[in-house]
């Protein structure tokens, strides 16, 4: 089992949605954060601009070993499409999964 987080602007709500759904992930949940970057340096431009907050979506997704390369292969695909500064941003955590027997 794995855990994902995903982060991205609201206006990218219902690729991300798409995106979790086409890639076989049966359930997640998703809520609205302020992103915030102090430093353009450190993130490459994960919210934009400096200073700035922006409404945006955090996903926390517990899926199968077998889904995590299709998501990261359709988000890498979405974020190659794009000609906004905001892309997508994904990690990976592996979880104990004693929770899931």
């Amino acid at each position: 089992m794995k855990l994902l987080l995903i982060t991205a602007v609201e206006e990218f709500e219902k690729d991300v949605i798409n995106i979790l759904k086409n890639s076989g992930v049966r359930s997640f949940t998703y809520q609205s954060v302020k992103g915030f970057q102090n430093d353009k340096n450190e993130m490459n431009n994960l919210f934009g601009k400096d200073d700035i907050t922006v409404d945006s979506l955090l996903f926390t997704v517990f899926s199968e070993y077998n889904c995590v390369d299709r998501i990261y292969k359709n988000i890498n695909e979405f974020n190659s499409k794009q000609q906004t500064v905001s892309h997508i941003h994904i990690v990976t955590i592996n979880s104990e999964d004693e929770n899931f027997n």
